[in-house]
């Protein structure tokens, strides 16, 4: 199994890329962070690239293709964005934030679909997230991005399921890590909480009454890349304990 992951250096994509390793796939890694990309794995495939820069994202391509082909893509690339009333956030962050979360995902499903077209199989995995499937307060361009990659992911399985590929997003919750102590600070500051409430308040909205570990995730996108998953398409899955409170209080 040969698997691409996009922004696969840190965070979610690389527990992506440890899992599949551990499950004996090939993996390549896509990822802006130069220095990020150094402290892979020897075996693991580094390549650096924008996930929203389609000349990059080609040229990624067209390795694969020469090596043999593609199995599973996981497009994860994505940033937060600005955490702001809708009134205070600029246009160029807003872009920014729809550029990679979105086009990212486009691009990624755009050069991988040949591939798996002439292998006659292959699975899409997009990273959605829960601000996908709940509107979320303050964070427009984010949800609407997230919101958009579910449609882009619906229209793939129905595109794709022909030719024997399927297409899945997995919507994760609040996840442990340095993205999200960013949203954190920013919160706080906007609710005129401390950042302990804040984070408090992302697990008392889980019905689990806990954060997610990028390894919860990963978990799930190396299932909807076996074929135990062979019937699993079109599908939203969130891995987030059970989110109930969109608007995360104490």
């Amino acid at each position: 199994m040969r698997v691409l992951i996009t922004a696969g250096a840190s965070g979610i994509g690389r527990a992506m890329g440890e899992a599949f390793d551990v499950a004996s796939a090939e993996v390549w890694v896509t990822d802006l962070d130069a220095a990020a990309l150094k402290d892979l794995p020897e075996n693991w495939h580094a390549r650096q690239a924008n996930a929203a820069d389609e000349a990059q994202m080609r040229a990624v391509f067209d390795e694969i293709a020469a090596a043999g082909g593609l199995d599973v893509l996981c497009a994860n690339a994505g940033i937060a964005g600005p955490t702001a009333q809708v009134e205070d956030i600029d246009l160029q962050d807003w872009r920014a934030c729809v550029s990679v979360n979105l086009e990212g995902a486009f691009l990624a499903a755009k050069y991988a679909t040949p591939l798996m077209k002439s292998a006659g199989r292959g699975a899409i995995i997009l990273t959605s997230s829960t601000a996908g499937i709940y509107g979320y307060p303050n964070r427009a361009p984010y949800a609407a991005a997230k919101w958009a990659v579910i449609g882009l992911m619906k229209t793939l399985a129905m595109e794709l399921g022909p030719h024997g590929i399927r297409a899945n997003a997995i919507c994760p919750g609040a996840v442990e890590g340095p993205r999200m102590e960013g949203v954190l600070e920013r919160e706080a500051e906007l609710k005129g909480m401390s950042r302990d409430a804040v984070y408090q308040g992302y697990a008392a909205g889980t019905s689990m009454r806990s954060w997610v570990r990028a390894e919860d995730v990963a978990n799930m996108a190396v299932f909807l890349g076996s074929d135990a998953a062979r019937l699993v398409s079109g599908q939203v899955i969130a891995v987030d304990g059970h989110t109930e409170n969109p608007d995360p209080k104490v």
